[in-house]
C-alpha cells in the first residue's frame, strides 16, 4: 500500500487526538501490558485509546513514537494482512526510539491476529479494539499466546454519565434536595437514552442512538455474516427486546417468529442469536437453580445499553429499569450473575449474584398492594432459606426498610444502587 496515504492517515489522527476533550472513566492499564479493549461500537474504545496516548506524551513521549491507525477509514479499504508490515517500516522511518501502536478496530484486517503476536513477541507496545466478541474466543487467546489482557468497555455506567455531566454525586449531594433533583433528572435520562458518550452533548439522543443500532445490525452482524434475509434479523432482535426480563428459549422464538410469517430454520435462529451477541448488542443470564439444559436453553436476554432497548418499546417503564440493573450487575459481576427461578420453591427473583449471596428484585413501583406483596413474598421465601442473603428490592424513587418474618428488605431508588453499590 501507498505509504503516504498511512502517513497521512496517522498525522491526520495525531490532530485528531490533540484535539480530543477527554473525559476520564473507571478503567486502569498497566503500561508493560499489550491491551484488546472490546464492546458496544461507539461506547468509547477509541476515547479511551486517546487518553491513554496523551498519558505517554506527559510522559515526553514524541508524537512520531505514537502509531495510531483506525482500520474503518475508508482510505484503508484494500488493506490487507500483507500491508501491516508497512506500518512498522513507516514508524522506523518516523524515529528510531520505541514505537507506541494503537490499532482502532483491527478485526477488519483478515488474519491481523499473528501479525500482533509477532509485534508483541518483539516487545512492541501495542493496544487494539474491536466490535466484536470473537476477539475473546478460545482460538484468539490461543493464537495471542496470553502476550495480551482484555478489557470489555461498556457505554457510560450512570456514575460515568454524571461524573461527565459534571454532575457532584457523593453522599452529600444525595441528601441535598436541589443536588439530588439533578441527579434524578440525569437518571431519567439515563434511563431512557442510555450511556453512550456522544449522547451527552446531542439534543437527538434517540436518532443517534437509532444510527449505532443500525451500524452494528447492518455492519457488525448482517454484512460481516454474510446474512441475506435482513428482515429476519430486524424481528428477531425486536422479539428479544420485548421478552426483556422473561426467560426465553430458542424453541419459542422459532415459534413467534413462525407466527408472523417468518420461516427461518432452528438452527439458523441459534446462529443469528449468537452472531448479535458477537456484536454486544445484548447479553444473557441463566437460571441458577436449573438443570444445565435449561441454562443453556432458557435464558434471560438484556441489552447492552438502555437507548438500544428502547427503539423497539412501546410499554418501556419496568423493562428499561430492570435493564439498566442487569447491565450494572453484569459488568460488575459477569459470570457470578444469575436469576432465580423455581416452580418447587415458588421462587421467582429477577437478579442473584453469587459471590455477594445478594437478592435483587427490581418494580417500577410498589404502592399498589397486589405488587408489593408478590415483590415481597419472593423475597421473604428466599431470605428464610438463606438467613445470610442480602436482599434488594429497587424501585424507580421509593426508599424504605421492610421487615416480614425475620427477613429484612432494603427498598431504594435504582440510581442510588447503581451508585452506592
Amino acid at each position: 500500500m501507498d505509504g503516504r496515504i498511512i502517513k497521512t492517515i496517522l498525522f491526520e489522527q495525531h490532530e485528531i487526538i490533540r484535539k480530543a476533550q477527554i473525559i476520564e472513566r473507571n478503567y486502569e492499564f498497566d503500561q508493560n501490558m499489550n491491551y484488546i479493549l472490546v464492546g458496544l461500537r461507539r461506547a468509547g474504545k477509541s476515547t479511551l485509546l486517546y487518553s491513554c496516548v496523551k498519558r505517554l506524551i506527559e510522559q515526553n513521549v514524541d508524537w512520531e513514537q505514537i502509531i495510531y491507525i483506525n482500520f474503518e477509514d475508508e482510505r484503508l479499504s484494500e488493506f490487507t494482512i500483507e500491508d501491516l508490515n508497512d506500518i512498522i517500516l513507516i514508524k522506523n522511518e518516523l524515529t528510531s526510539k520505541k514505537g507506541y501502536f494503537f490499532f482502532d478496530e483491527i478485526q477488519n484486517i483478515q488474519g491481523w491476529e499473528k501479525f500482533v503476536r509477532r509485534m508483541a513477541d518483539q516487545k512492541e507496545f501495542v493496544y487494539i479494539t474491536g466490535s466484536n466478541a470473537k476477539m475473546l474466543s478460545k482460538e484468539m487467546s490461543t493464537t495471542l499466546g496470553g502476550r495480551f489482557l482484555t478489557k470489555y468497555i461498556s457505554p457510560f455506567s450512570f456514575e460515568e454519565y454524571l461524573m461527565a455531566s459534571n454532575t457532584a454525586h457523593d453522599e452529600k449531594a444525595l441528601l441535598r434536595t436541589q443536588s439530588r433533583g439533578e441527579i434524578v433528572r440525569l437518571f431519567e435520562e439515563y434511563y431512557q437514552y442510555g450511556g453512550f458518550p456522544e449522547t451527552l452533548s446531542l439534543s437527538i439522543k434517540r436518532e443517534y442512538v437509532s444510527n449505532v443500532y443500525q451500524k452494528i445490525v447492518l455492519g457488525d452482524v448482517i454484512a460481516r455474516n454474510a446474512i441475506r434475509n435482513e428482515m429476519s434479523i430486524k424481528l428477531l432482535v425486536k422479539k428479544i427486546a420485548e421478552s426483556v426480563k422473561s426467560e426465553i428459549s430458542y424453541t419459542k422464538l422459532h415459534n413467534t417468529l413462525k407466527r408472523i410469517g417468518l420461516s427461518i430454520g432452528k438452527d439458523t435462529l441459534i446462529h443469528y442469536v449468537e452472531y448479535l451477541k458477537d456484536s454486544y448488542l445484548f447479553f444473557s443470564i441463566k437460571n441458577m437453580y436449573a438443570a444445565f439444559v435449561e441454562k443453556e436453553s432458557n435464558p434471560k436476554y438484556y441489552f447492552n445499553d438502555n437507548g438500544l432497548l428502547n427503539l423497539f418499546l412501546f410499554e418501556k417503564s419496568s423493562s428499561l429499569l430492570e435493564n439498566v440493573v442487569a447491565i450494572f450487575l453484569h459488568n460488575k459481576y459477569e459470570e457470578n450473575l444469575f436469576y432465580l427461578k423455581s416452580s418447587k420453591t415458588k421462587i421467582d427473583i429477577d437478579f442473584f449474584v453469587l459471590e455477594k449471596n445478594m437478592a435483587i428484585q427490581v418494580a417500577y413501583s410498589i404502592g399498589e398492594y397486589e405488587a408489593r406483596m408478590r415483590e415481597i413474598e419472593n423475597l421473604v421465601r428466599y431470605g428464610k432459606e438463606n438467613p445470610e442473603a442480602t436482599l434488594f428490592l429497587l424501585t424507580y424513587n421509593e426508599t424504605e426498610d421492610i421487615e416480614q418474618d425475620g427477613v429484612v428488605i432494603h427498598v431504594i431508588p435504582v440510581f442510588e444502587f447503581l451508585l452506592k453499590s
